[in-house]
């Protein structure tokens, strides 16, 4: 009964942070730009593509002059921003990437001249929602992702020149943060050699092809800025993305790889719970508010191009006021971030990012019940194809106590992403608290299986065997929470209690000398744990899982000492 009591507070508790859309920016918190698909049903020609919209949003100013009206100077200077940071992000673009003089005639811009004979184009559903700014001027159907098919838009020798070129400017030795992910590649600023070759296929394939693909928003190709252009390297080591969304308008993604090259990779749709390859020379082009991420890669190596585009004469107001709101958020000025949040709705009601982003800062100010109704309104509008979202209603419902509407947000959420590691971990403790303890631990190696360095979820699951005395089994998983540096210190103390444990039975069995080697094992591990402790606590950035475990530290000295 003494040692079951012990592993009580050895288990650690859930993830509390709902879910926020991340982008990548160049100069920002870097997120992805990965985007690849195959070709579905059989489309024509590229004019034949288009979304369906009756074209673009020409009330936008009226309704930004209400929208002054309504919510007063500070709203509109809000908008008077917007469009300050947008003309400077576009001259900024100019100085990097190819923009089309004033004088250029656009009738001349025809993509069908420099596309190969045999290059055509398939459309996808774009998903339920339209993009996030100027929705207005997206007619259904929303089949607005745009993949080439057949003769691809350059050759596989030259993409390889390409990969070749960026190679010998250092492309390999460069990698950032992806949401959970490290991403190899590098920003095509610092690659101007290849960028070059980038700048001449915008000037006479991308740009023309792109104001074909989207008149609904692009009035001519002289208006299309690159921004934030990276290739990207794919490969074991740096394999995959989250889910995410894309910080533009559009964005396009050349494939620089063979398929023949590497195993795994293409692009995951959560919308149409499918991954879609794309072979080296082939596009894709579409808006950037699709949820997608960059399939994991198992084998060999896969380089991608991929690029935002702002257009010169659209202000996307929604996006820069969420972004502007988020950036609030992390000061923190919650209020701040909330009322751009909603300026944002009140453009575009159907901005489910912002909606996300919104109950994270309700979920912090403890209103449970509106974070949840904003989070069952973006369920409803993605039709239920939100893993983040989900996860976060699984948050919030857990923490406002309703645990059986938690874990079916959690399966849920699971069913379209089952290598999420932070929702495998919360799902398997809340089915642990159900006492389906089976459940909870094939949650577990989901969850290490996803991020074999996860630590919660390998001292959880050694703890649930604990429970159940298979202590050898236990004392594997406590080990492999040791290699994971943010749960070390709790690491050493469960697998302290572990030899205690076995110190006792040995000594139960009349093997003293065995007993005292465990025993004396147990308290280096805990002696050793103790320091990393006290400094974590007096940081002051502990958390109650930090301080449950610094609680146990002497009780468990004491019985370590009483065998030695």
């Amino acid at each position: 009964m003494e040692m079951a009591a012990n592993w009580s507070p050895m288990r650690l508790g859930p993830v509390r942070k709902v879910r926020s859309d991340y982008f990548l920016e160049q100069g920002q918190d870097q997120g992805c730009i990965e985007f690849e698909c195959q070709h579905g049903s059989n489309m024509d020609l590229l004019n034949n593509l288009r979304g369906g919209g009756a074209g673009a949003d020409t009330g936008l100013e009226k309704k930004l002059e209400l929208l002054g009206a309504k919510f007063g100077p500070e709203f509109t200077r809000a908008i008077e921003k917007n469009k300050e940071e947008h003309s400077q992000d576009c001259a900024v673009s100019c100085e990097s990437f190819y923009c089309a003089k004033s004088s250029n005639n656009d009738e001349s811009w025809d993509a069908s001249v420099n596309l190969k004979n045999g290059t055509s184009f398939e459309s996808f559903s774009f998903g339920p929602t339209p993009p996030e700014d100027f929705s207005e001027g997206f007619g259904f159907p929303l089949d607005l992702i745009k993949v080439t098919k057949g003769e691809p838009l350059f050759s596989a020798d030259e993409a390889a020149l390409v990969i070749k070129m960026a190679q010998e400017e250092g492309v390999d030795n460069n990698e950032y943060t992806s949401g959970k992910y490290k991403l190899g590649g590098d920003w095509l600023t610092n690659l101007p050699n290849t960028r070059k070759w980038f700048n001449n296929k915008l000037e006479t394939t991308l740009f023309p092809l792109l104001s074909n693909l989207f008149p609904e928003i692009v009035s001519s190709p002289s208006v299309l800025r690159a921004h934030s252009v990276s290739l990207l390297k794919y490969n074991v080591t740096h394999p995959r993305t989250d889910v995410h969304v894309d910080n533009g308008i559009l964005a396009m993604t050349l494939a620089m790889t063979p398929q023949d090259e590497y195993k795994g990779g293409g692009t995951f749709y959560e919308h149409m719970d499918s991954i879609l390859p794309m072979d080296v020379g082939h596009g894709t082009f579409r808006p950037g508010s699709v949820r997608h991420g960059g399939q994991k890669v198992l084998q060999g190596t896969r380089y991608i191009l991929g690029a935002f585009l702002l257009i010169e004469d659209r202000v996307e107001h929604v996006r820069r006021l969420k972004n502007r709101g988020s950036d609030l958020r992390r000061i923190p000025d919650l209020e701040g971030a909330a009322t751009h949040f909603q300026w944002a709705l009140a453009l575009n009601p159907k901005c489910t990012t912002c909606l996300k982003d919104w109950a994270e800062i309700l979920l912090t100010q403890k209103k449970y019940d509106e974070a949840e109704m904003k989070l069952r309104k973006v369920i409803e509008l993605l039709e239920d194809k939100d893993s983040d979202a989900l996860f976060s209603l699984g948050v919030v419902l857990s923490e406002s106590g309703k645990d059986d509407e938690s874990i079916e947000a959690y399966t849920k959420s699971v069913k379209l992403n089952a290598e999420d590691a932070e929702l495998c971990y919360n799902l398997g403790i809340k089915l642990g608290a159900k006492g389906d303890t089976k459940a909870e631990m094939a949650m577990y190696a989901r969850a290490t299986n996803a991020d074999p360095k996860f630590g919660g979820a390998w001292l959880n699951w050694g703890t649930v065997l604990a429970e159940n005395d298979n202590i050898d089994d236990a004392e594997v998983m406590f080990l492999k929470g040791m290699e994971c540096p943010e749960v070390r210190a709790k690491a050493m103390m469960n697998l302290g209690l572990v030899y205690q444990k076995k110190a006792e039975q040995n000594a139960a069995s009349g093997n003293l000398e065995s007993a005292k080697d465990l025993a004396s094992n147990a308290s280096n591990l805990l002696d050793a744990a103790k320091p990393l402790f006290d400094e974590l606590l007096a940081s002051g950035s502990s958390d109650i899982d930090d301080e449950k475990y610094a609680a146990q530290y002497t009780p468990l000295r004491l019985q370590a000492h009483r065998i030695l």
